[in-house]
């Protein structure tokens, strides 16, 4: 990375390159520089301007090679010279990217600037120049593609073991796809994320809405810093780094996610807008979940959700119906929870509460399934409750507050079954007083 202190740097670079005066912008500066030799600098990739407030202070020459990175033999400008370790370079080609070894991060990501997801794009460019691009910001997409933090919460239930092998598999030459439906709030995507986790394996999460198109998935052009460039999207990157790929609410879609149909068969994607073609690197896995299995909720339960086109549906190997899990495994889901909200122990008052919720919403979705009530209690919806009881310490409190979110008579109903169930407080009897006697015993 080298600094320089000049705000009107695009002006003095234009005059050491014999670029005539009306070339001054910015942008045509870097579309000069890039990937050319230049003056004491070497090759550079990018140039990204330094503010303070509105106006620019100074430029940054950033992916400068650590033997290019000499200062700027420019007169009356000051440097500030910072070179750093090169970077892997991959080749998107016939031949899959190589990508580094996945780095665990936190929860709490600090954003890096300078590892952008997108890059310039000029006239004179061609479709090899924007391989090699791509390929060396696909080693810079750990901000996108994480590795996700184990969760002391989770508990493995129902197909987690099917996850489970999908996941550590890593498939070396073909990509494995997998349908996963079932009600709101049942461990759907939480699963694979611990899936995830637990084989440390770079997870990217992309929400479906009725509105995603080809340029949210594949990538599209944006105008940055007054330039136009092409931003990579979350699919590209998957397939570039071998990572997970989750189609979230993947029944929200409309149409425009039938790009997705040569990914979704293990093919190369050609992104018609740079004349280029990517192939998956090994590994390389997507997972779609949904609440319906694309066929629209004709209850009006899962409302927007959309019918799917039977041959995007088709490509998917396998189906996964997930269900709620069992009692005993609610109970244990509810206690790690309260443990992780920062409680040294599950009292033994707490044990029997997170026990009573745990009968309360499968007594309930038992009645659901029936048609005897319209709604039901999700894992997530007692996990809500669970921390609302960790804030105020009140049962009957946090279950009130946590079922606003129900029509009146819906909530009614939830109460009343909740009534039935809650263990009643243990009245010991007690000794009716002995009347006095007259009679004196010997």
């Amino acid at each position: 990375m080298l600094r320089v202190d000049n705000p009107e740097i695009p002006a003095i670079l234009t005059a050491a390159l014999g670029v005539a005066p009306r070339d001054t912008y910015l942008g045509e500066v870097i579309s000069r520089l890039r990937n050319r030799p230049c003056p004491g600098v070497g090759r550079v990739l990018n140039i990204r301007p330094i503010k303070q407030g509105r106006a620019t202070v100074a430029y940054e020459f950033v992916d400068l090679r650590p033997e290019d990175a000499a200062p700027l033999s420019v007169p009356g400008v000051r440097v500030i010279l910072k070179p750093r370790a090169p970077k892997p370079v991959a080749v998107v080609s016939a031949e899959p990217v190589s990508a580094p070894a996945p780095v665990p991060v936190s929860d709490l990501v600090t954003a890096n600037e300078s590892a952008s997801l997108s890059f310039a794009v000029s006239k004179s460019s061609s479709a090899s120049d924007y391989s090699q691009k791509i390929a060396s910001l696909a080693s810079e997409a750990s901000l996108l593609a994480r590795v996700p933090a184990v969760s002391k919460a989770f508990v493995p239930f129902g197909d987690f073991e099917v996850v489970d092998r999908i996941v550590g598999t890593r498939h070396a030459t073909d990509v494995f796809t997998t349908f996963i439906t079932g009600h709101s709030g049942n461990g759907k995507t939480f699963q694979i994320e611990q899936a995830c986790a637990k084989h440390q394996r770079e997870y990217i999460r992309v929400n479906i809405t009725a509105e995603t198109d080809e340029d949210d998935l594949i990538g599209g052009f944006r105008l940055k810093d007054g330039e136009t460039v092409f931003e990579l999207g979350p699919v590209v990157i998957a397939m570039l780094r071998g990572a997970v790929l989750l189609l979230d609410e993947v029944d929200l879609a409309g149409p425009k996610v039938m790009c997705l149909q040569p990914v979704l068969e293990g093919n190369a994607l050609t992104i018609k807008k740079l004349g280029i073609t990517i192939k998956p690197a090994p590994g390389f896995t997507v997972f779609a979940t949904a609440n319906t299995k694309g066929r629209g909720s004709d209850d009006g339960k899962y409302i927007g959700t959309n019918l799917l086109n039977e041959a995007f549906l088709e490509r998917f190997s396998i189906t996964i119906e997930q269900q709620y899990p069992s009692v005993a495994i609610e109970k244990k889901i509810l206690a790690k929870t309260f443990q992780t909200l920062g409680a040294v122990t599950v009292t033994p008052e707490a044990e029997t509460f997170f026990e009573t919720l745990a009968k309360w919403a499968d007594a309930i979705r038992q009645t659901f399934n029936e048609d005897g009530i319209e709604d039901v209690i999700s894992t997530r919806r007692l996990v809500h409750i669970v921390k609302t009881y960790r804030i105020f310490g009140d049962e009957d409190r946090a279950i009130a507050l946590c079922l606003n979110r129900f029509d009146t008579s819906v909530k009614a109903k939830f109460l009343d079954f909740y009534a039935k169930l809650k263990p009643q407080p243990v009245v010991e009897p007690v000794d009716a007083p002995v009347a006095p006697s007259d009679d004196i015993p010997f």
